[in-house]
């Protein structure tokens, strides 16, 4: 008696495709524990400004602000996120927005217009971004010697072209973007140009092979170079974004401020790499998180806000930053430690 072997059965129906998740259950199951436990620390700050300041922290004006106020810094802390995803850090970045504010105000420069002032912020913060990429990629000196030297040298060419003084912008269609009259459905250019810049660092980050060779060459350099990554080369394209971003940020600066001044993007080094940090972003490179470092952003604006509204001191509000820094690093080393 001869048996026949029944056909395979198909089982691809109960198979789900590809990048889709079949339930909700699987949707958690995916879900980032870390960027979930950031919203849930912001929507506390919110709460607690709702709290002590209903009328003034929950007033559309002060919302606008709050994420004004964060797009500059949130701009710089996208190319920050690259470089610190890379195994590197940019100490610059605060001095190249003052150093792009002002040559981006300068009477000469104010000359050109509206175009002028964008495009000098621009090709001065890739101009300082390709300085720190040669030196750290091709000169072999070491992140934290180069961004050190670029910070200096950065900040006291701002200082000499301004003389000490607040170069005040004349034109009015960089004016007019700070005004309410600019804002598109409520939300004001600035956010627009943070969003469209969030999104873009995301898709580059995720989506894109440049994003694969960054992690790489973060969590193993010399691994990335035998698997035919031009690490050096790389380095030099990061710090050229890490660059970009501050032109960027620099221009955002001039519409909020209204002036360009040498003191201008003070401590953003600090802001920046303790929001990428915080958003899960790991300090020796290898791992990174634009939608984190965005949280991370929204949650110090937020406190700084709220300590605002209440009177409180700014020393107060620097010690709380410093123990979420603290906490944040803790986090890291406990995971990492654990897988």
């Amino acid at each position: 008696m001869t048996q026949h072997a029944s056909p395979p059965r198909d089982n691809t129906d109960k198979v789900p495709p590809v990048g889709r998740t079949p339930s909700w259950r699987g949707l958690f199951a995916r879900a980032d524990v870390r960027t979930l436990s950031l919203l849930g620390v912001l929507a506390v700050l919110v709460l607690i400004g709702g709290i002590t300041k209903p009328d003034e922290f929950l007033d559309t004006r002060n919302l606008q602000l709050v994420l004004t106020q964060a797009s500059v810094i949130g701009v710089v802390t996208v190319g920050m996120t690259f470089v610190i995803t890379s195994g590197g850090i940019d100490l610059s970045v605060g001095a190249i927005v003052a150093l792009a504010s002002v040559w981006a105000t300068t009477v000469a420069t104010q000359e050109y217009g509206f175009a002028g002032i964008l495009f000098t912020a621009v090709i001065v913060g890739v101009g300082c971004g390709l300085v720190n990429g040669l030196l750290i990629a091709y000169g072999g000196m070491v992140p934290f010697i180069a961004t050190l030297a670029m910070l200096a040298s950065a900040r006291g060419l701002a200082l000499q072209i301004t003389d000490g003084k607040t170069q005040i912008v004349t034109i009015s269609g960089v004016l007019d973007l700070g005004e309410r009259d600019a804002y598109v459905l409520g939300v004001p250019p600035l956010v627009i140009v943070f969003a469209i810049v969030t999104v873009i660092g995301w898709l580059i980050l995720n989506r894109t092979t440049f994003g694969r060779r960054t992690v790489a060459v973060g969590g193993n350099a010399e691994a990335a170079r035998l698997a035919g990554i031009d690490v050096r080369r790389q380095r030099l394209y990061l710090y050229l974004l890490s660059g970009l971003c501050c032109g960027i940020a620099a221009f955002l600066l001039i519409i909020l401020s209204g002036s360009g001044q040498n003191t201008n993007g003070n401590l953003y080094e600090l802001d920046a790499i303790a929001a990428a940090i915080i958003g899960g972003t790991l300090l020796s490179g290898g791992r990174g998180t634009i939608t984190g470092s965005v949280l991370g952003v929204l949650i110090f604006t937020t406190i700084t806000n709220i300590f605002a509204l209440n009177n409180l001191q700014s020393d107060v509000q620097q010690i709380a930053k410093g123990a979420i820094i603290v906490a944040a690093v803790l986090v890291q080393r406990r995971t990492a430690s654990t897988t």
